[in-house]
């Protein structure tokens, strides 16, 4: 996790603590709306994103991508903001975990095609 919150904290330049939550919070709606099978080889490569994504879980109120975006901007991002991070955890996902798995794991998602 330490490198994707670098990563993510560099590419966007919001706060390490922020950039931690943000990525809880991706990895929490991509574990409650994505398929188990299609999410559990991104937790497993992953240190510490299973715990994270438990952590922010209760931060998703509504479901779907609006309520990952709402948990997002109540940490004080902005819509732009909010993109650079869902694309920047995504990109991380692909390579992790390679394009076809993270391609498959957006498409059985709606509406997460037009954020990452």
């Amino acid at each position: 996790m330490d490198e994707l919150i670098g990563r993510l904290a560099a590419d966007t330049g919001i706060d390490r603590d922020v950039a931690a939550q943000a990525i809880g919070i991706m990895l929490a709606f991509l574990v409650k709306e994505g398929p188990s099978d299609k999410v559990q080889p991104l937790l497993d490569q992953i240190p510490g994103a299973a715990a994270a994504a438990q952590e922010q879980a209760g931060k998703l109120g509504m479901g779907g991508v609006m309520g990952a975006g709402m948990a997002l901007m109540s940490l004080g991002l902005s819509m732009p903001e909010v993109q650079s991070v869902s694309r920047s955890v995504m990109a991380y996902a692909r390579e992790t975990i390679g394009e076809d798995k993270v391609g498959q794991l957006v498409d059985a998602i709606p509406g997460l095609g037009q954020f990452v």
